[in-house]
């Protein structure tokens, strides 16, 4: 190249110089002892797929990066770690289609994770890297396990579960879309099987009330109410007529009961052998049978009204008339108790199952316009709104919410009610009937029962068995391993066994957290000086699609470390975030398509810089955007221009007043968009401003670009170190600050003022902010475009100051 030819903005050279200094300097490590302003950025760690790293993930995470970064150059100390959520089934599966053994393929693709992302230049501090399938890590998911075991929050129960026939394992509720596997598209069964548990309901109202304070979307926290599910109301006790029994059922509309014509149990309700007439018995067990190839959602979710009678009836405590007691698949044991007073006048669900079965159907709620004999149609009635009872004693004519109140309080003068709080979560069920997970830490003994591992024989270490596919029985593939789960038991000594399933995976995320700043302590889970120094985390971001479990079994965790003595804090993540999704050319991405972005690809032939910032630019970083090849062309040519403007830049004279002023707009732009992570408006601003610095091809002042670059860090921090150096500075942009803005430039000393003739707009002229009406229409006539309207003396003027002169004629 001639000496003369300026030279180009080459990323290929200049990326990997500034990530190999970087590594060199300890740019990207934090201070984790004694920082000044501790800022703990996270974004959700990735599992390592084997296909690598999808742009989905490098969208997250880029978005992520440019806050923390944002935040290092408000003058923050800021720790920004990252690792791999290793354990499995979806590494599992995969060995297993492949046929490679996880504990051989999960490192190779953690370290392929690790080259892409380091070739992304994200500001990360790898010294404190985590990785949940080692044992250095596990070791203390056990340690968290132990602890729940120690304050009486896991426990063992049968239970009944989503069970995946392909998978061979356990699915939460969440993994099954319309009976089907999520993951293979297998139809899901019901089986029961012993599972451990842990005791999440316990934290279901603090797990609610804080969600009042966090400082989270209303759309996650709304997502988080609903999940948790709150119903106030009343579990309302029936005699079983000829038995000694009674049923309770947890109902919201206790003012109801006079229509309330059947009750339904289900189908794995303790009483239904008991309550069963021999004449029905038959039809019972082959319903029951027949439930349990349903999966849990398929349940809660089918039209389809199913159902067999019991031959026994309970008694109606408000009517004192007997009512039959059925069992049908929609009523499920884990809400409520399991039993339900039918009330079809008023319920959809019992109104749609009263009419298949033919039983009665009786209105107790009337509308203002109708009265207790009007039909109900073929519908059953659910307008509350100033409606009143009727058909209910002496309750006829009382609001429904005022009547709620009074019958229960009535029907519990009877000992036949009780005000309660119900909730719609239920307890967290974290066995895996699979081999790549964390073994749960308990021994069984034929003498002591069920012994916690003691914590200084942790890690429980998972076996390499190479036969770890898992079978129909059941039963994890440990379970073949005899020569591992035979072991002494920890407290008489004899031989004993150890647990055989894995923990959810869900447990392995659900404190990762607060393993970072402490990632290479061994004695201790988490240092208590650094967490107290670092935890809550400051910023936390990551996809909706976790914006329920993942959130809330953290929160979870961390109330009960907390109740442990173990920290100090109730909530891990005071800010919390959610990123949308990329499409690409208006579909969404999938390998079957073939229109998966090889972030690779794009990487090297157009920089990571460009890269970064054309994902940030397709939309509002919160809700995504439509991935489209021609784009990114637009965004490194900014770039281009950026290290042009540098390069070029004049010392000599002043920078240009006007374009000061632009730049102290820019500068106030950007800082309150990359603070509310509106990064597309944030780089259209600085490619308006790029626009007016080389307006006409100008050379721009050093006093003009140098400001841009720190701007532009967050963004292309390659280029902007770059630059940066050219400029003359030998430390980081990442240690110069975030550039001041003057308010008084933010003030226009001028205003463009739409001048009208007889209402109809004639043009714009240019004044100085505050001119007056004289000023104004001197200005106006003396513009001869707008002049030649005016015909005359004027006969009115209307003035708007700084907005409006309309000339009548």
């Amino acid at each position: 190249m001639d000496e003369t030819t300026p030279t180009p903005y080459q990323p290929s050279a200049v990326e990997p110089k500034w990530q190999a200094r970087w590594a060199e300097r300890g740019t990207n490590r934090a201070q984790l002892d004694n920082p000044a302003r501790p800022f703990y950025a996270l974004m959700m760690f990735p599992y390592p797929s084997a296909e690598g790293l999808h742009v989905g993930n490098l969208f997250a995470f880029t978005g992520s990066d440019i806050s923390a970064r944002f935040y290092r150059l408000l003058g923050y100390d800021v720790f920004q770690p990252l690792g791999f959520d290793a354990f499995g089934i979806h590494s599992e599966n995969y060995a297993l289609k492949v046929g490679a053994h996880p504990m051989e393929l999960t490192p190779k693709n953690v370290a392929n994770f690790t080259r892409q992302l380091g070739r992304a230049g994200f500001m990360v501090d790898w010294n404190q890297k985590v990785d949940t399938s080692r044992p250095d890590y596990y070791k203390w998911t056990q340690w968290v396990f132990l602890q729940l075991h120690k304050q009486g929050l896991a426990y063992k129960k049968a239970a009944a579960v989503n069970w995946c026939p392909t998978d061979k394992t356990v699915l939460a509720n969440e993994q099954v879309e319309g009976g089907l596997c999520e993951r293979c598209g297998t139809p899901v069964e019901q089986r029961f099987l012993e599972q451990w548990f842990f005791r999440i309901s316990d934290y279901a109202p603090r797990l609610l009330n804080n969600l009042e304070w966090l400082d989270w979307s209303n759309v996650t926290r709304q997502a988080q109410r609903n999940w948790i599910g709150k119903s106030e109301g009343a579990h309302v006790t029936f005699d079983v007529q000829g038995h000694g029994d009674r049923l309770t059922v947890f109902t919201t509309r206790a003012d109801t009961i006079f229509g309330a014509t059947y009750l339904v149990l289900a189908p794995e309700h303790p009483l239904v052998n008991t309550l069963t007439t021999s004449a029905q018995q038959e039809a019972v067990r082959a319903y029951v049978e027949q439930t349990t190839k349903q999966d849990l959602i398929s349940r809660k979710s089918t039209r389809e009204k199913t159902g067999v009678f019991t031959g026994a009836y309970a008694i109606n405590p408000a009517t004192q008339q007997p009512i039959p007691i059925w069992i049908a698949d929609y009523v499920l044991m884990e809400y409520g108790t399991g039993a339900i007073m039918a009330v079809p006048g008023h319920d959809e669900r019992d109104f749609e199952f009263a009419q298949v079965f033919g039983l009665p159907i009786v209105r107790v709620v009337a509308g203002p316009d109708d009265h207790a004999d009007t039909p109900l149609g073929d519908a059953a009635f659910t307008d509350d709104d100033g409606a009143r009872l009727v058909n209910s004693a002496q309750f006829d004519g009382m609001s429904v919410a005022d009547a709620k109140r009074e019958v229960t309080a009535w029907l519990a003068t009877q000992q036949h009610a009780q005000a309660v709080t119900n909730y719609r979560l239920h307890d967290w069920c974290i066995s895996r009937q699979r081999y790549w997970g964390p073994p749960i830490p308990i021994i069984y003994c034929d003498d002591c029962g069920a012994v916690p591992v003691p914590e200084s024989q942790l890690p429980v270490e998972l076996p390499n068995i190479p036969d770890f596919k898992p079978d129909d029985s059941g039963i994890s593939p440990l379970a073949r391993h005899e020569e591992w789960y035979r072991t002494p038991c920890p407290t008489c000594g004899k031989c004993a066994r150890r647990e055989t399933d894995v923990s959810d995976t869900f447990l392995d995320s659900a404190w990762y957290f607060l393993r970072y700043p402490s990632a290479t302590r061994d004695d201790v889970p988490f240092d208590a000086t650094r967490t107290k120094t670092w935890l809550p985390v400051n910023s936390y971001i990551g996809g909706n699609e976790h914006a329920v479990l993942h959130l809330l079994y953290s929160r979870f965790i961390t109330m009960v470390l907390k109740d442990g003595g173990h920290i100090d804090f109730e909530e891990p993540f005071t800010r919390f975030r959610a990123h949308g999704m990329i499409i690409r050319e208006g579909a969404k991405m999938s390998k079957s398509k073939g229109n998966v972005i090889n972030p690779d690809q794009y990487m090297e032939e157009w920089g990571a810089d460009a890269f970064r910032m054309y994902l940030m630019f397709l939309g509002p970083y919160e809700e995504g955007g439509d991935f489209r090849d021609q784009g990114i062309s637009g965004v490194r040519r900014f770039l281009d221009r950026v290290w042009a403007s540098v390069r070029d830049a004049r010392t000599d004279g002043a920078a240009d007043a006007e374009v000061l002023r632009k730049l102290h707009r820019t500068i106030k732009k950007v800082g309150d968009d990359t603070a509310n992570l509106a990064y597309n408006t944030a780089i259209a601003a600085m490619m308006e401003y790029i626009n007016v610095v080389r307006r006409g091809e100008r050379v721009p002042h050093r006093d003009e670009v140098q400001p841009l670059v720190q701007l532009v860090a967050p963004y292309a921090p390659h280029l902007a170190e770059e630059c940066w150096e050219l400029l003359g500075h030998t430390g980081s942009v990442f240690d110069a600050g975030w550039p001041a803005f003057d308010a008084a430039q933010l003030v226009d000393d001028a205003i463009d003022l739409v001048v009208q003739v007889n209402g109809k707009t004639r043009g714009k002229v240019r004044l100085p902010t505050g001119a007056g009406q004289d000023e104004a229409l001197a200005e106006a006539m003396a513009d001869a475009a707008i002049a030649k309207f005016v015909t005359g003396s004027p006969r009115k003027v209307v003035f708007v100051p700084g907005r409006l002169l309309n000339v009548v004629v």
